[in-house]
């Protein structure tokens, strides 16, 4: 079996590169920060101050979260659940941020996502893939872009779902949950030694593709 491990911060678009890598290799596509988004929507659900470890650790045993494909795309489950479109909120997005952050958490979701690779040729993005999910991936990739770009991104993303946002609060959010991934004490956001680093600050969508293709093609000939 063949492994990818992206990684990189929030909104550098690790999700869009990798899904559409993986339909073109033909690759299963893994994003493992929508089993966080997960955790983080059952505490919302169940009232849980994200940053109240203890209480985040007692609604575990309870929380069954799981995916699944739909002609090839990918649906998170939460207690037999779909929550595919309830995790992509901002508040979820901030509360996985603050969840990703307690060990039990991690070590809670890390045989799923390893599971995976047992399997399937798989393309997996995170925050940790290369160094702690799958630090024997074939190929590794770090990417990423400045905070103002990843900000400008996101504001025009959520426009175009009909959405308003406001790029300083966007960007603020930004540059503290990349402070909160880069800082946690257990598997904090870093590039993996052997991984390419790719800045997308000034590449289109299309370039970054094309780009994240041919550094996986050219590795696993």
């Amino acid at each position: 079996m063949i492994a990818v491990a992206i990684d990189g911060p929030a909104g550098a678009g690790k999700s869009t590169i990798a899904r559409r890598a993986a339909l073109e290799l033909g690759f299963i596509y893994v994003d493992t920060g929508a089993l966080y988004r997960a955790v983080g929507l059952a505490c919302i659900k169940n009232g849980i101050d994200p940053s109240d470890a203890p209480k985040v650790v007692s609604i575990l045993p309870k929380t069954d979260i799981s995916i699944v494909f739909f002609n090839g795309e990918q649906h998170v489950l939460l207690n037999d659940t779909d929550v595919s479109d309830d995790i992509r909120t901002e508040k979820a997005s901030m509360t996985a941020s603050l969840v990703s952050q307690i060990p039990q958490v991690r070590d809670f979701l890390l045989d799923l996502q390893r599971n995976f690779s047992k399997t399937e040729n798989v393309i997996m993005d995170g925050r940790d893939i290369g160094t702690v999910v799958l630090p024997n991936a074939q190929v590794k990739i770090f990417l990423t872009a400045s905070p103002e770009v990843r900000a400008k991104r996101r504001v025009l993303q959520l426009k175009e779902k009909g959405e308003y946002a406001d790029y300083d609060t966007v960007l603020e959010d930004i540059v503290k949950r990349d402070y909160n991934d880069s800082h946690r004490e257990t598997a904090p956001l870093k590039a993996a030694e052997n991984a390419v680093v790719i800045d997308t600050s000034n590449l289109t969508l299309d370039q970054t593709a094309e780009k994240i293709i041919t550094v996986i093609k050219e590795n696993i000939v």
